[in-house]
């Protein structure tokens, strides 16, 4: 909980400079941000070591989760946000907590096609409808790998989408943060021609 009280009071000092989150949502940092990203850290088997965060902006989830896993032996989350800005905040957090995370400061296709992490965990939060992540995500994407993404309405709807072009399995878990919002996990995707 300290290191979570220091990523708040570091966001909301760069706040001022930087729109990390919606200033709207400032009075619910804990519930609408780090509860939000914070369950995701146990819906990721024990054994995942490496985690990739796309578009992680102001640090969620994936700063969050770095956090809640920083005693984990072996544990490295990636963070690939192609805001500069955002980057060196989020490095000024991981700095001043400790968390087990690099920054990657790239395009999310970019970094995907290009790099040789074999993730066990992929997740995005409020980044784009799931045929956009899924097209970006699926280069990242092993045998084992899970997916977890945090949505809000119109679920359905993107999966429906998605399905055109993509075979995977999913499971819809009620959020805890949000009542009408849901976490995602995909497993098993691949390309509907393959």
């Amino acid at each position: 909980m300290e290191r979570l009280a220091q990523y708040e009071s570091l966001l909301l000092k760069w706040q001022r400079s930087i729109n990390l989150v919606a200033k709207s949502t400032l009075d619910q940092l804990w519930q609408r941000h780090m509860l939000d990203s914070a369950q995701l850290a146990n819906l990721a088997p024990d054994s995942a070591r490496c985690w990739i965060d796309l578009g992680s902006g102001g640090g969620f989830p994936g700063l969050v989760i770095a956090i809640l896993l920083r005693d984990r032996p072996g544990f490295r989350m990636h963070l690939v946000e192609s805001d500069q800005r955002k980057g060196i905040f989020m490095r000024e957090v991981i700095r001043e907590t400790g968390a087990p995370a690099e920054v990657h400061t790239a395009r999310i296709e970019n970094f995907a096609r290009e790099t040789d992490l074999k993730p066990d965990v992929v997740s995005a939060r409020a980044l784009a409808a799931m045929d956009r992540i899924i097209e970006w995500a699926h280069p990242l994407f092993g045998p084992e790998t899970i997916g977890l993404f945090l949505k809000g309405q119109g679920l359905e709807d993107e999966l429906t989408s998605a399905r055109k072009g993509w075979i995977f399995e999913e499971t819809v878990i009620p959020s805890l943060s949000d009542p009408s919002g849901s976490v995602l996990q995909l497993r098993g995707l691949h390309g509907a021609d393959r």
